[in-house]
């Protein structure tokens, strides 16, 4: 493919502007040895910048808009290259690429299922064959069902989407916290050493943070902790959210000068518990926490820029980033949804509108000048995280914030400050909804509870909590007496720390509910 661009000078205008960028005869690759030689996405928005004169991440959201939508065109032509996905596609009535992101959300969604059967065994979903060589397979033990999921990923693109997310990271997140002339540092405690461990991406977004020096540590004890924090400069540290909650357990011996240089923690897996948060904050007085959001299918989701405010952004040219209702149309801002990404940088192996399983709200888009251009939204919990009520669901990340309140209003405890881990058991047959907290001092908050509270105190908070766990779009769909004629009761159960009867995934994961029938 021969690029005549050299000797134009770039259109003006908007749908000239991104044609130019990607060009008709890129558009539409007629053999699947055709899309090997597609120039990246990433020398797309690289060339976008120079024409801009500023960075992607800060070019104007119609700008963007309008590039990825010619990605996404250039995406369906080629998927269409595989049998199988323009069978999916024309069954769905899909036969022509979207003009328009209205016409985007009639592309049928795409789940773990839909991924298994596509880029697992034979791998028949990929429109280059992986018998060419040139692919990473990264699989994901998955925090919910425990069982693999393959992703497979064009090296070539791979290296772009670290180099893209990397720099998105230290300018905007992780940059305003390490300043000064001392060496600056970026750790991971994620293990790399097992394929479902995301390790082996993240970490690659976090070597390619200019201006760091990277350290893979994988899980550390106190003395390898203390050691690399005793390093000179100002340090960040990503992991899981258990990983980053025992560093406060890890550094209490460390010296406070160490403690000090220690400026950034950024968590996966969803929330850290407030408790987690305070000890962290009371042993490392500089210490900023912020969310680092991410999938083994999606390295870099959305990063929490700023302690005041839990919104996540994403970075921008990285992914399609949607929140969709049942249907897969967007949400409105404002309105829960889930989470569905399409990665952009995908020639050899795309996967289209992929749900990873997460439920976020939709929050205004992040508008410049002097800052990112991007898609904003809001952790609500994994999609699993429903507790069921014979018929009816409500958000089990909603239900603990009403049932914390409640309970904290009756002076029974502060489940923020009290617990380490928070579970609950939906034991469906029995209906019993026992809430689990694992906290260093059993007897006292269960002498509370029985004492101030009793079973039929308990009732009530349930009764209350519930209905206050629907979403503003929802209210008025359960109220305290439709609650009690579920004939649900609630238990409150204080454990040790690490306690077995929270149950965890074999990565150390604490997933917020679960099912039993």
């Amino acid at each position: 493919m021969t690029d005549t661009r050299v000797a134009q000078a770039p259109p003006t205008d908007l749908q000239g502007l991104v044609n130019w960028l990607i060009p008709d005869w890129e558009l539409t690759p007629p053999t699947p040895e055709a899309v090997t030689l597609l120039p990246s996405f990433a020398s797309k928005m690289r060339e976008c910048e120079r024409v801009c004169g500023q960075p992607y991440s800060e070019i104007s959201h119609e700008i963007q808009d309008a590039l990825v939508l010619r990605r996404l065109q250039q995406m369906m032509h080629t998927v269409r290259l595989n049998p199988l996905w323009r069978e999916r596609l024309e069954n769905a009535g899909i036969i022509r690429p979207p003009d328009s992101y209205e016409a985007w959300q009639r592309v049928p969604l795409s789940d773990k299922e839909t991924q298994r059967d596509l880029f697992m065994g034979s791998r028949e979903g990929m429109v280059v064959p992986h018998e060419r060589g040139g692919f990473e397979v990264v699989a994901s033990g998955g925090t919910s069902s425990g069982s693999p999921l393959e992703t497979v990923y064009s090296l070539r693109e791979l290296s772009d989407t670290y180099a893209v997310a990397g720099h998105f990271l230290g300018t905007y997140q992780i940059g305003p916290h390490l300043t000064g002339a001392d060496p600056k540092w970026l750790l991971t405690t994620l293990a790399d050493y097992q394929m479902w461990s995301s390790g082996t991406m993240v970490g690659g977004v976090l070597q390619s943070v200019p201006g760091v020096n990277y350290i893979g540590a994988g899980p550390v004890t106190a003395p390898v902790l203390e050691h690399v924090f005793s390093y000179r400069g100002p340090k960040a540290l990503m992991g899981i959210s258990a990983g980053i909650a025992i560093l406060a357990e890890l550094g209490a011996g460390m010296s406070q000068k160490a403690k000090e240089s220690f400026r950034v923690a950024l968590y996966g897996s969803g929330v850290l518990p407030q408790r987690n948060r305070d000890e962290l904050k009371a042993l490392y007085p500089n210490l900023a926490i912020l969310s680092y959001f991410a999938a083994t299918q999606a390295e870099t989701i959305g990063l929490q820029l700023a302690e005041s405010s839990p919104v996540l952004t994403a970075v921008p040219g990285l992914h399609l980033v949607e929140i969709v209702d049942e249907n897969g149309r967007w949400v409105p801002e404002g309105e829960e949804g889930e989470l569905v990404v399409t990665r952009l940088h995908a020639h050899e192996a795309p996967l289209l509108r992929l749900k990873l399983g997460d439920r976020m709200i939709r929050r205004p888009r992040l508008d410049g000048p002097g800052g990112p251009s991007a898609q904003q939204f809001e952790f609500a919990g994994r999609t699993g995280d429903i507790l069921h009520l014979n018929d009816s669901q409500y958000s089990a990340v909603r239900a603990y914030d009403a049932l914390r309140d409640e309970l904290r209003t009756a002076g029974v405890v502060d489940l923020d400050q009290a617990a380490h881990e928070i579970q609950f058991v939906n034991r469906r047959e029995e209906r019993v909804i026992t809430l689990y907290a694992a906290v260093d001092d059993v007897l006292t908050p269960a002498y509370r509870v029985d004492s101030l509270l009793g079973p039929a105190g308990l009732q009530r908070v349930l009764v209350n909590a519930l209905p206050r766990s629907l979403s503003l779009f929802n209210d008025g769909e359960a109220n305290p007496t439709s609650v009690a004629k579920t004939g649900y009761r609630l238990e409150v159960r204080f454990v040790p720390r690490h306690s077995p009867e929270i149950e965890r995934t074999s990565v150390g994961k604490v997933p917020l509910v679960r099912d039993r029938t």
